[in-house]
Formats: structure tokens, sequence, C-alpha cells
């Protein structure tokens, strides 16, 4: 029964957890003023660490949000001078995504603030912890991802 329990109360808890996580870093970032939110920071992260990431499509299929939110955060971005946007040879309007050294370098700076938060989120579990809660949350994430339809 309490398992039976736990399984209605898992996807709240979930719910419950990220915005936990989301608030914690939007409150850090603007104590820190970074001068960026904590979607920006992941997007840099993406683009710094995943070159074939090129274009806005491919960061809302990553990112879980629709393509007008993330037109918009790029749009930001970019007129703040962390990205360029390259238009894509076949004309369209497709725009493969570069960070600038400026880009880079506020990446870099607020990296450390990156991993403290991880540090406080994770403190007082173990590694083991750590692994089994990983490994769950992605086979829970692949239960859901087929049956979903997100309109991305």
């Amino acid at each position: 029964m309490y398992r039976e329990y736990l399984k209605g109360r898992i996807g709240s808890l979930i719910y419950i957890t990220g915005t936990l996580i989301r608030g914690l870093s939007t409150q850090t970032f603007t104590e820190k003023e970074f001068g960026l939110t904590p979607d920006q920071y992941v997007i840099l992260s993406l683009l710094v660490e995943n070159e074939e990431i090129v274009c806005q499509r491919q960061l809302a299929e990553i990112m879980l949000k629709d393509r007008a939110n993330i037109a918009r955060i790029i749009e930001i971005m970019h007129k703040n001078g962390l990205i360029e946007k390259i238009p894509d040879s076949n004309g369209r309007k497709i725009y493969k995504l570069i960070v600038t050294e400026k880009g880079k370098k506020i990446k870099d700076l607020v990296f450390p603030t990156d991993i403290d938060l991880r540090n406080a989120i994770t403190s007082n579990i173990s590694a083991e912890e750590l692994a089994t809660t990983f490994n769950t949350l992605e086979k829970m994430n692949k239960n859901i991802r087929d049956k979903v339809k997100l309109q991305i």
C-alpha cells in the first residue's frame, strides 16, 4: 500500500523538486548579478559543450521548451552579445548559433556557482543514491518520452 501511495506522489515530488531547484538557481543568479538567467546559462553550456547543437530547433528539443520560448531567449542572448546567429547557407530562416567570447567568459564565470548549486542540492546524498536516482529518472523519462506529444 505504501508503494502505491508513493507511485501516486512521485510526479508531484519531481515537479516540486524541479520548481525548488529552478527557484534556487534563479535566486542565486540574481544575487550574484550574473546578468543572465539559468536557462540562458544552460543554453551557453549546451552550445559550448556540444558543437553538433547548432540551431534553435535542437535546443528546443533538448530543453523541452517550445520554439517561440527558445527564440525569445536566443534573441535576448544575441542582443546581449552572448551568441552570434549565422544564417544557414540554404537561405531558410535557420541560424547556426555560435557562442561569442563574451558568452564563453560569462559561462566560465558562472560555472563555479553551477557546481556549488549542484553540490548544495545533492549534499547528504551518497554517490550510490545519486546513481540510483539518476538511473530511475532516466527510466521514467524513457517511459514517458514515447507517450507524450510535445509541440516543440
